[in-house]
């Protein structure tokens, strides 16, 4: 390989890489001129309390993609979760027990949700489809599908600010370089990439495969139950129909933000570029007054875009090795 092709293929990777702050920065450009409110501190710290929620799923979504898992009930844990956690500080009024209750009741759905993937070898889009429907049903049930109100300051760590940055926003910093250590300064996090690239490689150098998988799911059931609270919090309420979707805005965060549905490709900042990405297009077609089933097909064509993407990268990739 001469010179020039050594440039040009440093070139494509760099590209590559950082393409999503690109389109990052494009997208920011065409709301602030849709709309000259966009650009205002108000309206960017809104989009950043309400999306601190979604990126705190995300991260942990994004694990469980790259060692080749997934979830689909994380929208119904946090409902689940998040109203007992309510309960529990009327009863209490602990934040402290809130914040532990959440925790605990998502780590154990996403600790069942482990052990059908690895030990049952139940493919992890059934099994948690299943846990789902189970979660969803469980927060109906013992609400009586009534809302849970008059929760008091169980509404400050969701509603508060810690001088201008909202409380969801320093949670979601603290959890992403939290996560970011993980993933890159761990030996778990390391075998993260290698389960998701090659599992059977994997297993044949001694790493325990089951065993990183289960980890990704009881990191994502931490982030989970911390999600819980905040989304609670921020709605002023125990909703058992509340989060509805939000694991699929988690999906598409961390598709959107580069990590490969196939596994063993992501990072943790571009799952918050991701996010904030599909965060601001909800944000202008909410300023626009876009009707809310059009930004539902939109949504959609962009988790499309994303995986259509995501294959044909991955198969130029291959392609040119084989070259």
């Amino acid at each position: 390989m001469n010179q020039i092709e050594t440039k040009n293929v440093n070139f494509r990777k760099i590209i590559s890489k950082y393409s999503i702050i690109l389109i990052l920065i494009i997208i920011m450009v065409m709301c602030t001129i849709a709309d000259s409110n966009f650009l205002t501190v108000n309206n960017l710290l809104n989009v950043c309390r309400q999306q601190s929620v979604t990126i705190i799923v995300a991260l942990g979504e994004m694990a469980l993609i790259i060692c080749g898992a997934l979830d689909l009930s994380a929208g119904s844990v946090i409902a689940f979760s998040g109203v007992l956690s309510v309960m529990s500080y009327k009863a209490t009024g602990s934040m402290l027990l809130a914040f532990a209750v959440a925790i605990l009741i998502s780590l154990f759905i996403n600790f069942l949700n482990g052990i059908m993937v690895t030990k049952f070898k139940a493919p992890a889009f059934i099994a948690t489809l299943a846990t789902q429907m189970v979660a969803r049903g469980a927060a109906l049930y013992i609400t009586n599908g009534q809302n849970v109100y008059e929760i008091g300051d169980y509404t400050v760590v969701g509603q508060g600010s810690l001088g201008p940055v909202p409380i969801p926003v320093v949670f979601m910093l603290v959890i992403f370089l939290i996560v970011a250590y993980l993933m890159h300064h761990t030996r778990w996090g390391r075998s993260t990439y290698a389960v998701g690239g090659n599992a059977e490689a994997a297993n044949a150098s001694g790493i325990n495969t089951n065993m990183v998988i289960m980890k990704a799911y009881l990191l994502h059931g931490v982030l989970v139950g911390i999600a819980a609270v905040l989304f609670m919090s921020r709605v002023n309420g125990g909703l058992p129909a509340g989060a509805d979707g939000y694991e699929m805005d988690a999906l598409t965060a961390t598709i959107v933000g580069g990590t490969s549905f196939t596994g063993g490709i992501g990072t943790p900042w571009g799952t918050v570029v991701g996010a904030f990405v599909v965060g601001f297009l909800s944000n202008i077609m909410n300023l626009m007054t876009i009707d809310s089933y059009i930004q539902q097909m939109v949504r959609g064509a962009i988790i499309a875009v994303a995986v259509i993407w995501d294959i044909y990268s991955k198969s130029r990739n291959t392609y040119r090795k084989g070259k």
